[in-house]
């Protein structure tokens, strides 16, 4: 049952990397500029954190294998339908649906996972194997981009299909069957504004340097967000069956877990936006060529993340998300101290890479592990979603600054046109760091 839940975490980290290297084939084939390749990222960013609360409470209300196995299905089918169209609108299209389908099977997998492993030791080393299986997808994906986008980009889009057939017909061997509860029910609205509130959210972001941060439609929109936010909360708070159960925010735990992962997952994929449009575009590396260049990053996640269990057991999640801060921090400033105008690989880009895989791996099982421990079987779907959320939706709003922040300069003809995102990118990991530094630095100063 893991291996099946690990493959389908494995294929979500290879369609993310695989199409994150395509990116520039795209743009040059479709006509779409950087602002619009963004949304490949962000359309399946935001379909897939806006709707994983959904997708958590309603694999806790309708029984998880059902749900996982549905949402499977149709990720295969938006896959196939994504290598096929002609159209970037339409191509972004498929990318959101691709996302609302990963929206159920992700926070899915991870409940049956934390349901099925005690908390403790055996949880520990399930979420080390489940990361290890992300990572390793993540780094086959910038391989298999760099070799499929050369015979073409559609392959990017095409080459998870059988993948996700496979997994499919064996997930229905072997994850187990589990009852569907008869209380509770769907918050559709909740669902709705936010998902609307976060894509509009991210549309003004990166539309406000075009038309101005002061312009008419740029103030409506915010204030249309603001709105659909507000409606969210009020909806959260008066509902019976909440997509929210906003008591959980009490915990502060799971608080400092969410925002870390923000940090961790938004400027990490930023970061990679930043360097494969660089490196392609400014550079001219050919996509394998940019794929190796980053490829180190995912190797030390797969190396180290078997050893993440142990090391919570050791020494807790608080100290290994702080250590896992330190690494992603460092790795940002190393390559901003290092790069120069042109920066050199062994130098400057393959150090960074390195503290870079050391950030994620060590971090993101600790995070996952610190935002779910003493929770509920019942709320496990929630919580689990709810980091996952953060995640996906905290990148699609830090990759869209980092987006606007480029827009708002000249066409960029060596590194210093990306350095304003790449200090954003730094900034934003730095105060990962300082969040689970204070609380530390609090216990160290009572003791």
């Amino acid at each position: 049952m893991l291996a099946v839940l690990c493959v389908v975490l494995f294929l979500d980290g290879m369609d993310v990397s695989m199409v994150g290297v395509a990116l520039p084939s795209i743009g040059a084939e479709l006509g779409m500029s950087e602002s619009s390749l963004q949304w490949l990222v962000n359309g399946y960013v935001l379909g897939y954190g806006g709707l994983l609360l959904l997708g958590g409470r309603t694999a806790d209300l309708l029984g998880r294998r059902r749900v996982f196995l549905i949402a499977l299905g149709a990720f295969a089918v938006a896959s196939l339908v994504g290598g096929l169209v002609d159209d970037g609108v339409l191509l972004v299209l498929t990318r959101f649906t691709k996302g609302l389908a990963a929206a159920f099977t992700a926070p899915t997998a991870m409940s049956i996972l934390t349901t099925t492993f005690a908390e403790g030791p055996a949880r520990n080393r399930a979420l080390s194997i489940f990361t290890v299986f992300g990572a390793s997808g993540y780094s086959s994906g910038l391989i298999l981009g760099g070799l499929l986008t050369s015979a073409g980009w559609r392959w990017t889009f095409l080459t998870p299909v059988p993948v996700a057939i496979g997994a499919l017909l064996v997930g229905i061997k072997l994850i187990p069957r589990d009852n569907a509860r008869a209380e509770g029910g769907h918050d559709i609205w909740g669902a709705v504004t936010l998902t609307g509130g976060m894509l509009l959210a991210v549309y003004t972001v990166v539309t406000a340097p075009e038309r101005g941060w002061l312009a008419p439609l740029t103030l409506a929109s915010a204030v249309v967000v603001a709105a659909l936010l507000t409606a969210f909360v009020l909806i959260e708070t008066r509902i019976a069956h909440p997509l929210i159960r906003l008591g959980i925010l009490r915990v502060g735990t799971v608080v400092r877990a969410n925002l870390s992962v923000v940090a961790l997952m938004g400027s990490y994929i930023s970061f990679q936006f930043i360097m494969t449009i660089y490196l392609q575009n400014v550079l001219g590396w050919s996509p394998m060529t940019m794929a190796l260049a980053l490829l180190p990053a995912g190797i030390v996640v797969v190396v180290g993340s078997p050893l993440v269990g142990k090391l919570i057991d050791r020494y807790g999640t608080e100290r290994l998300i702080l250590a896992s801060m330190v690494s992603l921090s460092l790795g940002y400033v190393w390559f901003l101290v290092t790069a120069g105008s042109t920066p050199d690989y062994p130098l400057a880009i393959l150090p960074a890479m390195l503290l870079l895989g050391g950030g994620f791996g060590f971090g993101f099982s600790a995070i996952m592990a610190q935002g779910t421990d003493g929770i509920d079987d019942a709320e496990q779907g929630l919580a689990a979603g709810l980091l996952q959320t953060s995640g996906q939706v905290g990148s699609a709003l830090v990759l869209a600054v980092v987006t606007a922040v480029l827009a708002g300069s000249a066409t960029p003809v060596d590194l210093s046109g990306f350095r304003p995102g790449l200090n954003f990118v730094t900034a934003v990991a730095v105060a990962g760091l300082v969040l689970n530094l204070v609380p530390l630095a609090r216990r160290a100063r009572r003791g």
